[in-house]
């Protein structure tokens, strides 16, 4: 227990995400190629667009790259002993290996100071995490993957881990993607790379899936830009009204998609065949807002 200060300091920071060294192949888009980063302002590059706040304060958040390295880093004798039960050789298994992950983000109420001495802030504040759900790998000339590790305990805190911490109410649609779109770029531009990592004393390379299965409806809604749950149209998978659902609770079809609703809300902006706001809302069947991160209707 009792070390010197200067070695406690190195196991810390081996700790943070931002310790290991790692490469991007080929290099993300709109990311910054550093990997010794900390904790970062999760309003940088926004600091202008929002009001009434002291900006600095407002997100703190870990880069995503860098904490999907540190997920993995944690996780390195797990998929060494993920490899050795499977019979695989790991010399042989440096390429191909696939990550999924979960992510989460919900409201956690009120956090409101008693005495209220600090700075202005909102009162309510938003959690962003993930979780490493799987890892497999399809070895050379094999036609299935192997999973080498499975997370047992998906829904624990222990393995929820926390992203951006931000003061925000979650239903402040714009605030939320101010400091959500950033966080939604790096994910983007990491499906189109894959990601060098030292794992069991040898290069890897892993490619990541993102299932957004940890939202619940509201949070759903609030990310898609649909209406609040009081809305006539009560599906967030497909333009089903009240009315209609109450008739047929079975043949239901997952219709809506991000890139759909995307457009209803152009439409909704622009009005194009100058419509009543009945006939409008009609339409674009409950989109009124900009929808900023794409959810997958997959079952945890």
């Amino acid at each position: 227990i009792f070390q010197p200060l200067h070695t406690l300091r190195s196991a810390e920071k081996e700790l943070l995400p931002g310790y290991h060294q790692f490469e991007w192949q080929p290099s993300l888009k709109n990311v910054s190629s550093s990997w010794d980063v900390g904790i970062i302002d999760g309003l940088s590059g926004w600091t202008s667009s929002v009001d009434d706040v002291p900006a600095e304060t407002i997100a703190r958040r870990f880069r995503y790259d860098v904490a999907l390295v540190s997920a993995l880093k944690d996780l390195e004798e797990d998929i060494m002993e993920g490899l050795r039960v499977r019979g695989l050789d790991d010399s042989t298994c440096t390429s191909g290996f696939t990550v999924v992950v979960k992510e989460s983000c919900d409201g956690m109420g009120d956090v409101s100071e008693k005495h209220g001495c600090g700075p202005a802030l909102p009162e309510k504040a938003v959690r962003f995490s993930f979780t490493v759900m799987s890892i497999s790998i399809r070895a050379d000339g094999e036609e299935d993957a192997v999973t080498i590790f499975q997370e047992q305990k998906p829904n624990s805190e222990l393995s929820c881990r926390p992203l951006c911490l931000m003061f925000v109410d979650e239903s402040d649609h714009e605030t939320l993607t101010a400091i959500l779109g950033p966080v939604v770029a790096e994910r983007k531009a990491m499906l189109e790379s894959r990601l060098i990592l030292s794992v069991g004393g040898l290069l890897r390379s892993f490619r990541f899936f993102f299932r957004g299965t940890g939202y619940d409806e509201k949070m759903v809604r609030e990310m898609e830009g649909l209406e609040a749950s009081g809305s006539t149209y009560v599906c967030t998978l497909c333009d089903s009204t009240r009315a209609e659902a109450s008739q047929n609770m079975v043949l239901h079809s997952i219709t809506r998609s991000h890139c759909e609703n995307l457009e209803r809300y152009e439409i909704w902006r622009t009005n194009p065949f100058s419509e009543s706001a009945d006939e409008l809302r009609d339409r674009v069947k409950g989109v009124s807002a900009k929808p900023f991160m794409e959810t997958q209707p997959t079952l945890d």
